[in-house]
């Protein structure tokens, strides 16, 4: 037996010897891994360059306002096209298809106006009426700088300076596109199926795009997104009471968890089967009640997609879905209690001891405010860094022309355009405005700084999050390892520790998030290529790419695990990331059964708690926004699709609640690693005696001598 314990402990490293000069946190500690600092510093250099250089050359405009074919922003404050919001194309057929739309990039003259035309109006066919109004109503559709209305037709179309028909459109992301919609299937411009070509013949509206079909699409998900904007400006003040509430119930949660932990994990676990059952009970009552209702019984394979959500809840398949998944969490949340009670017991343990520790340091709690301040930093330097890199391109002209031409579709200078050589072997040609980009060294390197900051952003993302969590072990780690708690706490645990870990812990922490940081960089490197091979038919790059997504995410999994324990470690000891992150592993290691089992089941208690709190605010947001709480029901607003502000709220609810017990899952991480050192260590005798509380001294066993626990 000795022999097989010496072989196992070999191979899981040797355990924690008895230090009667260990206290806890380590103070007297020096700077770790410092060439990884070193490398922080001068990437975070680096960044800011970048961001500079990108600030420096990038135009945010070109995003924002549409751009016509002399290069200039339509509706861009303090220039002449100020009151000139939309981009209109002089001839819309030339845009083959919904995807040249979405590009942006149409072969042909485009213009800024104030108004997109709401009519059928032929350039040929006003001068024949001879009507000034229509004339004048043509003009705001030409070139700028055209007055002639009295030039000849023909003249005037054969230089561009007015379109040969106006088309009834509506605006679209700042652009004016055919008022497309279909009625009884027929694809209509306004109320008509065809229109005038400006040249006297009558075409069918379906010309216009080549691509109606997905035309429509787009014109669809824009009326759903404007839907889903007009449900936000009614109820976001709803939604921020509904997130206060949230806030609220998860902080008086965490207090009642702080004095009554033992009761509240029992209510919490039977709470959420009570949910769970009602919301089984639910999605029945909706199923009988839909029994033999017209269209109730249609499948949602012959429904297809529908932007309108609600249709769905008048499907007696979809309640019987929800009721079978809900069927299943349910039995699956009983099991799991079934089978883990004892272990249950030990976790609840140590969770009223992480509710002590949290108790004593009060400000844990609104620590993941700072980390959530400096990950919105991140987010915010790493999009408008994005931005402006994205709109670094200097402005590209083609050749554009409807014969036959040498130079179709090269670049061109639109200011020497009119002298060139290109006019004289094509006169019918036009320089006009076809995209941002550019071939110059810059331009080159955009590719290179954009993967920058892509890697950038998740470094530094990671730092901050790693930084978060040896600030909290640390704290923790003070008040497991006082042995007369809370005499023995040192005074500000907290603020303590972030300066340590600042102080001396920067590479380490650098060093951690670098590994997870390139592991992540390459997992969305691989979603990039499986997107761009989804319509490869090679089977055997798609399943090596499946692989390698699988291995890659796991890998992840598996570092972030194991970076978690190591910050535990640097935060307690001082060591090295490679050291600590070797001890915690080999600690785990040599009690895996208490890792495998009971760490999880307190994991699955923090998602029960999660759950609850979701739940119960999921379904007050649902009562409330369908109208079905009869004493606000005329206070709750009219909306076009009710899952908007609820879905949000539930989203919402979950990172706040997630926000709460992130802290209780880095005191419960650290408070094991200290009880499982704890137990390596000492022995309960007088000179080494155990740390750990009386309540989990009693469930193992355990006693000091000559002490009595109360």
């Amino acid at each position: 037996m000795a022999g097989h314990a010496e072989h196992y402990y070999g191979k899981h490293g040797t355990p924690q010897k008895y230090d009667p000069t260990f206290k806890g946190p380590i103070y007297d500690r020096g700077c770790t891994d410092v060439v990884c600092c070193v490398l922080l510093v001068v990437a975070i250099v680096a960044y800011v360059a970048v961001g500079i250089v990108a600030w420096t050359h990038g135009d945010p405009r070109k995003v924002i306002y549409p751009t016509d074919s002399r290069g200039q922003f339509c509706g861009q404050q303090g220039t002449a096209n100020e009151d000139k919001p939309f981009l209109f194309y002089f001839d819309i057929v030339k845009c083959a298809s919904p995807l040249v739309l979405l590009e942006l990039q149409c072969p042909t003259t485009q213009i800024c106006v104030s108004r997109c035309p709401d009519r059928f109006l032929t350039y040929l066919g006003a001068h024949a009426a001879g009507s000034a109004s229509a004339l004048r109503y043509y003009q705001q559709f030409c070139v700028p700088g055209f007055a002639d209305l009295h030039k000849a037709p023909l003249e005037a179309l054969r230089d561009r300076e007015c379109p040969a028909m106006l088309i009834p459109s509506t605006p679209l992301a700042r652009r004016c596109f055919p008022a497309l919609r279909a009625q009884q299937g027929v694809l209509m411009v306004g109320n008509q199926t065809t229109y005038d070509d400006g040249r006297g013949a009558r075409r069918n509206v379906t010309e216009l795009l080549e691509g109606a079909k997905k035309a429509n699409v787009v014109l669809e998900a824009r009326q759903l997104a404007m839907k889903i904007f007009e449900d936000y400006t009614v109820s976001w003040y709803w939604i921020i009471i509904g997130l206060v509430i949230a806030m609220v119930v998860s902080f008086v949660f965490i207090v009642l968890l702080r004095y009554l932990a033992g009761i509240m994990v029992w209510v919490m676990i039977v709470m959420v089967i009570l949910v769970l059952a009602y919301g089984i009970f639910h999605c029945y009552m909706e199923y009988d009640k839909l029994k033999g209702e017209a269209g109730s019984d249609i499948s949602l394979k012959d429904l297809g997609f529908q932007t309108d959500l609600r249709v769905y809840l008048h499907l007696r398949q979809t309640w019987l879905a929800f009721m079978i998944i809900l069927c299943v969490v349910e039995v699956l949340v009983v099991l799991l209690l079934i089978f883990l009670r004892k272990r249950i017991l030990i976790a609840i343990a140590l969770i009223k001891e992480a509710s002590r520790a949290v108790g004593h340091i009060m400000m844990s709690l609104l620590f993941p405010l700072c980390t959530f301040f400096l990950l919105c930093l991140c987010i915010a330097y790493w999009a408008s860094t994005a931005v402006f890199l994205s709109t670094s391109n200097e402005a590209v002209y083609k050749v554009f022309n409807e014969s036959a031409c040498q130079f179709s579709g090269q670049t061109c200078n639109p200011e020497t355009f009119n002298t060139s050589n290109v006019t004289k072997a094509c006169p019918d040609a036009q320089c006009l405005f076809a995209f941002y980009g550019g071939e110059t060294a810059y331009h080159k390197y955009l590719i290179v700084f954009q993967f920058y900051n892509v890697f950038m952003f998740f470094w530094l993302a990671n730092f901050v999050i790693a930084l978060g969590q040896v600030t909290l072990a640390g704290a923790f780690a003070s008040y497991y390892w006082a042995f007369k708690k809370p005499d023995d706490i040192p005074a500000f645990p907290l603020f303590s520790s972030f300066g340590r870990a600042l102080r001396y812990h920067t590479g380490s922490l650098a060093f951690g998030s670098l590994i997870l940081a390139i592991v992540q960089v390459i997992r969305v490197t691989l979603e990039y290529l499986d997107h761009r091979l989804k319509a490869a038919e090679n089977r055997f790059a798609k399943f090596l790419l499946g692989c390698l997504k699988c291995c890659f995410w796991c890998l992840e999994k598996f570092i972030k695990f194991l970076n978690r324990n190591a910050y535990i470690m640097i935060a307690v000891y001082g060591t090295n990331f490679c050291t600590s992150a070797r001890n915690a592993f080999f600690l785990l290691m040599r009690n895996i059964i208490r890792v495998a089992v009971l760490d999880k089941v307190t994991d699955f208690l923090f998602f029960l708690g999660k759950l609850l709190i979701v739940g119960s605010v999921g379904i007050l947001a649902f009562f409330f926004f369908t109208h079905r709480i009869k004493l606000v029901q005329d206070t709750a607003p009219s909306l076009n699709y009710y899952w908007v502000p609820i879905l949000t709220v539930i989203v919402g609810s979950y990172l706040i609640a997630h926000g709460f017990f992130s802290v209780y899952g880095m005191c419960v991480d650290t408070l094991f690693l200290c009880f499982l050192e704890d137990l390596e260590r000492n022995d309960g005798s007088a000179e080494k005696p155990y740390f750990m509380s009386s309540d989990l001294k009693k469930l193992l066993k355990k006693s000091n001598q000559g002490q009595k626990d109360a």
